[in-house]
């Protein structure tokens, strides 16, 4: 089979490798789309120290059951993966909290992950997808939705509330903001880009152009400011997404385009103003179940920026670098 290898630190080839084995406990999927994230370009770059090589790139992935030695799963269950491969047995997989697992390992980093035509899954981290919820959307449910989801259960969102989404054109920032929208929030879309403000006013009840927005979200809060701030960005506008906030505000930090630039946070100001800061990593399974039942209903829609064969993973890689494009990149792998 076709698969994306990186052999060594920011060096890869799209090469023919040997169909995965399964053993007790794993499914082998075929995979119908994969998604590229930026987390793939980080890990490219050397920022995951546990970067095994050689080593299948990829984490996010839809596609259906061929081959299963687990009960849970069968041949022609089109499922996605997690993130992570939990063990299944440790405390925080008992409670649900398996996101949180001391001994998972991550598709893409140590295990072999997704950018191939067939992928080798352990069922502990594999979800069934509804059949109203289309592969383009299913695609984008464990690493973007549930995870956006997640961190909108963790801050305690309430419907009604109004939630700031910075980077509002991205593969996260697009997708958060519908559906934070879908959850009941009014929802107000960061983006640099004039260009891109009309397609988001689509999803989004007001947009802000610029890299200075704090002053606009507090004027379009009768000077109170936001309830929540999805940042996807990182440094860029995490300042002014913390400005942003009202007095007991939550900040879901999802972002980190710039991981060598330093950021002093302001003690006094996260004090005074007694901010929630929150760190918000993959999603747990519960968390993929729940949103795809939501998405089951048609409130999201997969927006994506383009597609590519798998052979042609270099020109996707180039285009998500593309600061034009709106939405995710995915690769179609049979």
């Amino acid at each position: 089979m076709k698969a994306v290898v990186v052999y060594e630190k920011g060096r890869f080839e799209v090469r023919d490798v040997p169909l995965p084995r399964i053993s007790d406990g794993d499914v082998l999927i075929r995979i119908n789309y994969a998604a590229l994230c930026y987390r793939d370009l980080l890990q490219l770059a050397g920022y995951y120290p546990r970067m095994r090589y050689p080593v299948i790139l990829g984490h996010e992935a839809v596609g259906v059951v061929v081959e299963s030695r687990d009960p849970r799963f069968r041949p022609g269950d089109r499922v996605v993966p997690l993130l992570h491969e939990p063990d299944g047995t440790c405390e925080f997989c008992l409670r649900g909290l398996d996101a949180y697992c001391p001994n998972a390992g991550s598709y893409g980093e140590n295990l072999d992950g997704f950018f191939a035509e067939y992928a080798r899954v352990s069922a502990n981290a594999l979800v069934k997808v509804p059949n109203n919820v289309p592969d383009e959307l299913a695609v984008l449910t464990p690493c973007v939705l549930a995870m956006v989801y997640k961190g909108l259960k963790r801050a305690g969102f309430t419907r009604g509330e109004t939630v700031v989404v910075t980077g509002a054109s991205g593969g996260v920032g697009i997708h958060a903001v519908q559906l934070a929208k879908a959850l009941g929030a009014r929802v107000i879309a960061v983006t640099r880009s004039e260009e891109k403000a009309g397609f988001i006013r689509k999803f989004a009840d007001e947009v802000i152009v610029g890299s200075r927005f704090s002053d606009s979200v507090k004027s379009l809060t009768d000077g109170v400011g936001a309830d929540v701030v999805i940042e996807t960005v990182g440094t860029p506008t995490l300042n002014e997404s913390l400005k942003s906030l009202r007095t007991g505000g939550r900040a879901i930090i999802i972002g980190n385009v710039n991981p060598d630039e330093s950021y002093q946070l302001r003690l006094g100001y996260i004090i005074m103003k007694d901010l929630l800061i929150i760190g918000n990593v993959r999603s747990n399974k519960s968390d993929v179940a729940e949103t795809l039942k939501l998405l089951g209903s048609g409130v999201v829609k997969p927006i994506i920026a383009a597609t590519y064969p798998l052979d042609k993973f270099s020109e996707a890689l180039e285009f998500m670098r593309n600061s034009s494009r709106i939405g995710k990149v995915l690769l179609k792998t049979q």
